[in-house]
């Protein structure tokens, strides 16, 4: 029998059986790393000791030196030190492993190169949550989408809200959440157009039909913003509320009663700009323009992406219409709009909306020419500045959302040279922020973890990689590859973050999810929630893990991640953030 043939039973036993039961750890990025990119991991100590670390070809037997530093960071639980290694300089295509000089201790194995093309398995997940009709079940759902409360319209108008994504697991639908999660696909399309395959058709069933599958799923909500937008002065923000949450139930056995029956109508909340809510607990809104904004730049990107098609000319057409309406609305009640919860305290509260202003100026000057809607995206620009949640210690839930400011890209794609600096300086001061903040962490991970904190390790590598293609410098490469590391299990648990990704890894699987509960069927490509703070966890209401924490030996004390269905809190799988991994998932294929 071959030796490597040995080799790779031996890796795959390890890897499966024997990497839980040592006390010195190898923390990698599981799928591996790129050629021309930082290539970093740990070695997390429970012991004194300070081995040497070989990175071992598992093809040809041979080993590397690579650069190890023992690093004084915080501590994290149950680890008393950690060992960097450095094998950036390693550029070879193929399989590696880490292991220590005395044998004691071996890594995962892992690839040097490019990344599969996993952007299309989140393609498959945003399939998966369509609302209206769902071509995962292949049924149709929500039929009786919706009446109208809060609406210029009398309360209780049927009115057509079919369509969007089910949110976060769960059969809500927020436009807060829907329109980011549009707009983000388009940039991806945009980012690298050719990384995109046509395998499915309008309806998400396996057809080709001359569109790429990402822009097929962006017009998903596309369509959805605009049945949102019946007319000039109306925009609805939101379908359902937490009445939604009566256990796990398929879509078109929704047994939610809003008090018209089960599967049934249900509410749909107009954005007038002021405090809602039909139960206990109220938002705190004060105007539109962050749905309104957000939802104009998705449609202002969906004109220019579908006039590059003869065929969607009219509909890119009525885009362009939608857009403007809205981002006039959104003048008009300039201020936020929050999510609306009913018998919980928990909504999206999210309470900035400059920046998504300036993405709808920004993107309308690209769609128009009009000189006018860049010198009101400068002015947008100057008032949301730096600010974000990448200039706080903490943030409520969705606070500063969305957690990339998408307008300063999009300002610096539209504007003179100044206008470029303006938004290079803002997304430079940000991302020296979480810099600082990731030099104490042995992980290299600067984000927060409040909840959805996998959110914002994938918007600090977003912003990064952004920064990236609009300076050409590789100042903060090191940052995003660290935060994608993270997602990608170099980590305390040495988990993956993203449903069946790897796919020989250790990834997120006993979900709050009804397809799993239900069906007992795994969604690839769906991005969790992620670790919480300690302090936030404790506090999260009604949280009893359903079975023994597989991960209780690694947990740190000061932040907690469960893969249980019981813990919503961490591993949960949420749409948008699915959503804004497509663009990270893009650059690792085609670099």
């Amino acid at each position: 029998m071959p030796k490597t043939y040995l080799l790779t039973i031996f890796i795959f036993l390890y890897t499966h059986l024997g990497a839980a039961g040592q006390k010195n750890q190898f923390r990698t990025n599981l799928q591996g790393y790129l050629v021309n990119a930082p290539k970093t991991a740990l070695l997390c100590l429970m012991d004194d000791t300070e081995p040497d670390v070989f990175l071992l070809n598992t093809l040809t037997n041979s080993r590397i030196q690579t650069e190890t530093s023992l690093i004084e960071k915080e501590n994290w639980h149950p680890f008393k030190k950690y060992i960097k290694i450095d094998f950036s300089q390693v550029d070879a295509i193929g399989s590696y492993q880490l292991v220590t000089s005395d044998g004691k201790v071996n890594s995962n194995a892992f690839k040097i190169g490019n990344f599969p093309n996993w952007q299309e398995d989140v393609l498959g997940f945003m399939r998966s949550q369509r609302c209206g009709y769902n071509p995962y079940l292949d049924v149709y759902c929500h039929q009786k989408d919706g009446l109208s409360f809060y609406a210029e319209i009398p309360d209780s108008t049927e009115i057509n809200a079919t369509g969007g994504w089910h949110d976060a697991g769960d059969q809500l639908k927020y436009l807060i959440t829907g329109s980011n999660a549009t707009a983000r696909m388009f940039q991806a399309w945009f980012y690298q157009p050719d990384s995109f395959k046509d395998d499915f058709d309008h309806l998400g069933k396996p057809s080709p039909n001359g569109l790429p599958d990402i822009l097929d799923e962006a017009k998903w909500g596309l369509d959805w913003i605009m049945n949102l937008h019946p007319s000039a002065t109306q925009l609805y923000h939101q379908v359902a509320d937490d009445r939604d949450h009566r256990g796990f139930k398929l879509p078109h056995k929704d047994n939610a009663d809003y008090g018209w029956g089960e599967n049934s109508f249900r509410p749909v909340y107009q954005a007038t700009g002021e405090p809602q809510g039909l139960g206990k607990y109220k938002s705190k809104a004060t105007g539109v323009s962050n749905v309104a904004g957000r939802s104009a730049a998705a449609l202002a990107l969906g004109f220019q992406a579908f006039s590059t098609f003869p065929v969607y000319h009219e509909y890119a057409q009525k885009c362009l219409i939608a857009a403007r309406e809205l981002y006039l609305l959104g003048q008009r009640k300039q201020g936020y709009q929050q999510g609306n919860s009913y018998g919980a305290p928990y909504r999206y509260e999210e309470n900035t909306w400059a920046d998504d202003m300036e993405w709808a100026a920004a993107e309308l000057a690209k769609s128009t020419g009009k000189k006018r809607f860049l010198k009101e995206a400068r002015k947008y620009a100057k008032i949301i500045n730096t600010w974000s949640w990448m200039e706080r210690d903490t943030a409520s839930h969705y606070e500063m959302y969305p957690f990339v400011n998408m307008g300063h890209y999009a300002l610096w794609e539209a504007g003179n040279k100044k206008d470029k600096k303006t938004a290079i300086t803002f997304y430079k001061h940000n991302l020296k922020r979480i810099k600082e903040r990731a030099e104490r962490n042995p992980y290299g991970a600067g984000h927060l973890f409040i909840w959805c904190s996998n959110n914002l390790a994938a918007a600090v590598a977003s912003q990064s990689i952004l920064f990236k293609k609009m300076t050409g410098s590789s100042e903060f490469e090191a940052l995003a590859i660290n935060h994608i590391n993270w997602l990608f299990g170099l980590n305390p648990w040495a988990s993956s973050m993203i449903t069946g990704i790897p796919e020989n890894a250790d990834y997120p699987k006993d979900l709050h999810m009804p397809f799993w509960k239900i069906l007992n069927k795994e969604v690839k490509g769906s991005l969790a929630d992620g670790p919480l703070w300690s302090t936030i966890h404790e506090n999260m209401l009604a949280i009893v893990l359903s079975e023994e924490d597989e991960y209780k030996e690694l947990q740190p004390k000061q932040i907690k991640y469960h893969d249980d269905f019981a813990d919503y809190s961490t591993n949960e799988p949420t749409m948008d953030g699915s959503a804004d991994i497509i663009l990270l998932l893009t650059y690792l294929n085609s670099n």
